[in-house]
């Protein structure tokens, strides 16, 4: 027997857009409950509207702005919002399931920007999607629109780009957690091989690759671009002083 909040929590989920088949993975509760309650039209409890996490402008609050900054990189790599019932919007991020901690990482950043809101995660073959809904995502992230990211501009809001101006590294690991990576290649000389560290930035957005060339010359970091047959553009790094300096600030997936 479940009790009316656990109810409410399921019945708000499948509003969001999830399908009961998701909302039954992320819950536990059988599909068949879940079709009962949704037929029955058990509402939920009535909660007061969260305060808009915008204020004067910018993020209100405690919110840490370096933790946005990471999200927002997320966001801009894996992320979409779909929007539910009465305006309520599910923010989605999907994360390999070869780097646990970086679902963790994510899942932790979604309840700092917006606390008091439920997270959970939907898993699907070789991922995991961390969801949480709420009418504010896309104050948060204004980017949001009908269609892929490549085919629409993607533009950073002037409180957005400042908060990327004071907090640099935050956006750029979040979009190298999810559009990115970092490998060791090797090479020889003679009898003697040699190891050397670089990363790699893959996106078919020219503004997403704008948004992420423009960071990483800010920071003094030197970046070489080159095209996939595919459309997609990678951005590598490659020099030793940069890959150092990502290395203090980014680090590998987990």
């Amino acid at each position: 027997m479940y009790d009316q909040a656990t109810r409410s929590r399921a019945l708000a989920l499948h509003r969001s857009g999830l399908t009961l088949s998701e909302v039954s993975r992320a819950t536990g509760i059988s599909r068949y409950s879940l079709r009962r309650w949704t037929l029955d039209g058990i509402a939920p409890s009535p909660r007061m509207t969260a305060e808009c996490p915008l204020a004067s402008g910018g993020l209100a609050g405690d919110r840490p702005p370096s933790t946005y900054s990471y999200l927002l990189g997320l966001y801009l790599g894996d992320g979409c919002l779909s929007e539910g019932r009465r305006s309520v919007y599910a923010l989605r991020i999907a994360c390999g399931n070869a780097w646990p901690g970086l679902i963790e990482q994510c899942e932790q950043a979604i309840r700092t920007v917006l606390p008091g809101n439920g997270v959970l995660r939907v898993p699907a073959p070789g991922c995991t999607s961390v969801v949480s809904t709420s009418k504010h995502w896309p104050c948060l992230f204004p980017q949001h629109g009908p269609g892929k990211k490549h085919e629409r501009p993607i533009v950073l809001a002037p409180w957005q780009q400042a908060i990327v101006d004071a907090h640099p590294w935050g956006l750029l690991r979040g979009l190298i957690h999810s559009d990115g990576c970092r490998i060791v290649n090797w090479a020889t000389r003679g009898t003697k091989r040699y190891d050397y560290s670089r990363y790699f930035f893959t996106n078919t957005s020219a503004d997403i690759l704008r948004i992420f060339t423009d960071t990483l010359d800010a920071v003094g970091v030197q970046w070489k671009a080159s095209r996939r047959p595919t459309g997609a553009v990678n951005i590598s790094i490659a020099r030793r002083p940069c890959v150092a300096l990502l290395d203090q600030h980014v680090g590998p997936k987990y």
